[in-house]
């Protein structure tokens, strides 16, 4: 659902038609079942019956995001999580200092609002890096399917472990790795997540910017820049503006070995 913030005050018919602005519907519905994304994303694994069961019950809408704009701020009201279509989002944290924090990176198949489901309220904006489409799932839609698909369930599981895991490497990557180790370590972890989805592992188009990567790596713009080039005279990547080809991915691994 549309986040409520900056409507606070409005009648409610006037604050309902500002909500669909924000985050424009589209005009059609995705079917789980026909999708080309259910093998990567929550219905992976599913029966062609249990697909069924799900149709149509699920996804409620598929939302437009325009680059730059928010699909959901922090303090907005948990009522949906979030499957991606096409697109890319980064996550950010406002720190108590007023600045930015980017608490990750998000692409076709992920899943987003994990974050909100204790306390009811999301603690993060996100917000498209480029144009972007979401599939709309409400929380007591994906609960009630829950109960009824097992595996629908045991799959949401999977993906909030795996979601701990990832929370984990990143605690690490900012503990303990050095400059170069965390850049290979964030190529690595990109290139392993377009491979599943069935895109090249060696060409990389990075929709982030190299300050926004610099805050999620807790690195310093000029630290990040002097990494790539560093990487590329290694012979490990050939860097052009945000275009990336991994040339020695063995090498790259290495680097993290070491």
């Amino acid at each position: 659902m549309p986040s409520l913030h900056g409507v606070v005050g409005l009648p409610p018919g006037k604050a309902r038609l500002r909500l669909l602005v924000r985050g424009e519907p589209a005009a059609r519905k995705v079917q789980c079942s026909t999708c080309h994304l259910r093998r990567s994303c929550l219905p992976a694994g599913l029966s062609e019956r249990e697909l069924e069961r799900i149709d149509s019950r699920m996804v409620t809408s598929l939302r437009k995001v325009h680059q730059g704009e928010t699909l959901f701020r922090a303090g907005d009201r948990f009522e949906a999580m979030f499957q991606i279509w096409t697109g890319f989002f980064k996550t950010v944290l406002a720190t108590s200092q007023g600045r930015e924090q980017v608490t990750g990176f998000q692409m076709a198949g992920d899943l987003m609002g994990f974050e909100a489901i204790d306390a009811g309220l999301h603690s993060v904006d996100a917000i498209a890096l480029e144009d972007s489409q979401v599939c709309v799932i409400p929380y007591s839609n994906l609960e009630a399917l829950g109960r009824e698909v097992p595996p629908l369930q045991r799959h949401l599981h999977r993906i909030m472990s795996r979601e701990i895991v990832g929370d984990h490497d990143a605690m690490l990557r900012l503990g303990s790795m050095y400059a170069e180790e965390r850049v290979a370590a964030f190529l690595l972890s990109l290139s392993d997540r377009l491979r599943e989805r069935g895109f090249s592992p060696s060409s990389i188009l990075l929709r982030m910017t190299r300050e926004e990567i610099g805050s999620y790596l807790g690195l310093k713009l000029e630290t990040v820049s002097r990494t790539f080039s560093k990487l590329q005279a290694g012979g490990l990547l050939f860097v052009c503006q945000r275009q990336i080809k991994i040339t020695d991915p063995t090498g790259l691994a290495h680097l993290l070995e070491t």
